[in-house]
């Protein structure tokens, strides 16, 4: 896509850091320079003030990459590729069926109304939760990942999205400072929303949770 799009040696592409590496070896495939702007905390997808604040001379892309079921504001997006004449590619997720998003959806706003303890997610326009992740407040990366294993330990899968950010892997790493994408990826945690969860299934999850999310004060 980079390439069929004319993007070669020595050209910038902002890209997200908080997501899968694979969006940044492809622009160094192209001949390309990865360059990591900050993301909406509440989509996970780029900010478009960040995106312009990103932009050089040597700027010719942005990649947008739509996060676990919530689109981002492609609109401003675009806005800013228009003022810069900038390519404004996106990365999409597989789509699901009507009636499993619908399902999903259904038992998002199960868990919505009833999950303490843990920050859910923004239900902004068009989400199809192709995962439903939640934010664990507390002191970051031990905490999420104390109440992870304790979730597994009460019988609920949950998966942390985002491990690392691409900005802090050896490969990629630069001397930026990213406070959104890193507090993302400490904060965050996958709780299973799948079509074929029981009601059963979704009140051990929020039973779990609960019991849980009491223990953990946020920092200060």
């Amino acid at each position: 896509m980079l390439r069929a799009a004319g993007v070669g040696v020595g050209d910038e592409v902002v890209v997200p850091a908080f997501g899968n590496v694979e969006v940044a070896e492809a622009v160094v495939l192209a001949g390309g320079l990865p360059v990591f702007a900050e993301i909406d905390p509440a989509t996970y997808c780029l900010d478009a003030t960040a995106v312009e604040a990103s932009i050089t001379p040597r700027t010719a892309a942005v990649v947008v990459v739509h996060r676990f079921g919530r689109p981002a504001d492609m609109a401003r997006l675009h806005e800013v590729g228009q003022r810069h004449g900038l390519l404004v590619l996106q990365q999409g997720e597989s789509e699901a069926p009507y009636d499993e998003i619908a399902q999903r959806r259904q038992r998002a706003g199960y868990l919505d109304a009833r999950l303490r303890g843990v920050l859910t997610p923004d239900d902004g326009d068009g989400h199809t939760y192709q995962q439903y992740v939640v934010r664990v407040p507390g002191n970051g990366r031990p905490d999420r990942d104390a109440f992870a294993r304790a979730l597994r330990g009460r019988g609920v899968e949950c998966r942390v999205p985002v491990k690392t950010p691409v900005h802090r892997l050896p490969e990629f790493r630069r001397c930026l400072s990213l406070p959104d994408t890193e507090r993302a990826a400490d904060e965050t945690l996958a709780l299973p929303v799948d079509a074929s969860l029981t009601r059963r299934d979704m009140q051990r999850i929020v039973g779990a949770c609960n019991a849980l999310g009491g223990l953990l004060q946020p920092a200060f």
